[in-house]
């Protein structure tokens, strides 16, 4: 290809995954956890703010003083969409699903997937509890269902 020459349109990812995520040393008891059933995030000692996605540090204070704790489960939903298009595989033979951002009842928000129900099931401050749906086989991932 030159420098002229105007890039493809489009890739083949017919074999690649986007459902998947890299599962780091920081963030392994979070996904080990998950395969027990149970939904981890992470806590600030020094300032007492829950976050979730996990990660070394505290986005309120920057403290490093962070560990896990284990989250109830449950929460409201904050924010949904239902997807019908989305030709990024595997989701492709999924749609319709509902996407959605969760606020835990510790405080943290997380963009998760709604199970078990439709968009027009969904409502905004709906609560729902979490559930652990297996991915590739052996790993598996917080979803969320209405309760």
């Amino acid at each position: 290809m030159s420098v002229s020459d105007p890039p493809p349109l489009r890739q083949d990812l017919s074999g690649a995954r986007f459902d998947q995520p890299v599962i780091e040393d920081e963030s392994q008891p979070y996904w080990d956890a998950a395969n027990q059933g149970r939904l981890l995030i992470k806590c600030c000692t020094a300032c007492g703010a829950n976050h979730h996605y996990p990660r070394p540090f505290c986005p309120k204070c920057w403290s490093e003083e962070v560990e896990w704790v284990e989250a109830s489960g449950g929460g409201t939903v904050y924010s949904y969409s239902t997807v019908y298009v989305n030709d990024l595989p595997p989701f492709g033979p999924e749609v319709p699903y509902v996407a959605a951002v969760v606020e835990l009842d510790e405080g943290p928000r997380m963009m998760t997937r709604l199970v078990d129900c439709t968009g027009e099931d969904v409502e905004i401050g709906a609560p729902v509890t979490v559930a652990f749906q297996p991915f590739d086989g052996e790993q598996c991932m917080p979803v969320f269902r209405l309760t």
